[in-house]
């Protein structure tokens, strides 16, 4: 490289500067790589490598041959440099304190989906029930009376009571309709009636 070269990169000549880029990026990046074992890390260092090479210009000697040995100095430097702060960052990192797993809610979503759902089906169902086997019902199933406390609540003798819970619960399984039981990987395995609490 010839003096005038060396003094129009000292003095910030973009050309200049853009030539002794053209020139040594390859060997730059040859020198980070072997010193990174990274690609990603190697553009890096060549693009930091030459943005302080343009910070640090004007220490350029005036006199000498290639700047190369001075930009691989400079390289090494940087690549030091980004091991350092990647440490440091990492030191960081390890006293933070562990922030708590976040649990995946997606299964939550997709049965309270499913449940809703079911709801919407059960109450429509029920409300297709004539009243008195709603009360019978809602005092059995719902309230969790036996037959003779669901018959001396309604003033119904307790056959009644069993036969109007019976009627109930046949319509709600028809209501229902079949439904398919499946394994872990989804295959139907058998098809079961919706039971009723």
């Amino acid at each position: 490289m010839d003096v005038t070269t060396r003094a129009r990169i000292r003095a910030g000549d973009q050309h200049a500067f853009a030539g002794l880029f053209d020139e040594f990026a390859k060997a730059v990046y040859n020198h980070a790589y072997r010193l990174t074992g990274d690609w990603s890390a190697a553009e890096d260092v060549v693009s930091l490598t030459f943005l302080e090479a343009w910070r640090l210009r004007e220490r350029i000697d005036p006199d000498g041959g290639s700047l190369r040995p001075w930009l691989l100095g400079v390289a090494t430097n940087v690549t030091r440099n980004q091991r350092r702060a990647a440490r440091r960052h990492q030191e960081a990192m390890a006293r933070m304190p562990r922030a708590d797993p976040v649990p995946d809610f997606a299964d939550e979503l997709i049965g309270r989906v499913a449940d809703a759902q079911r709801l919407t089906d059960v109450r429509a169902a029920f409300a297709k029930l004539r009243r008195h086997e709603q009360d019978v019902l809602s005092l059995c199933v719902g309230a969790g009376l036996d037959y003779a406390e669901a018959a001396e609540a309604l003033g119904i003798p307790v056959g009644t009571v069993r036969s109007r819970l019976s009627r109930a619960r046949k319509k709600l399984e028809l209501a229902a309709g079949p439904r398919q039981v499946r394994d872990d990987r989804g295959t139907a395995v058998r098809s079961v009636k919706e039971s009723t609490p």
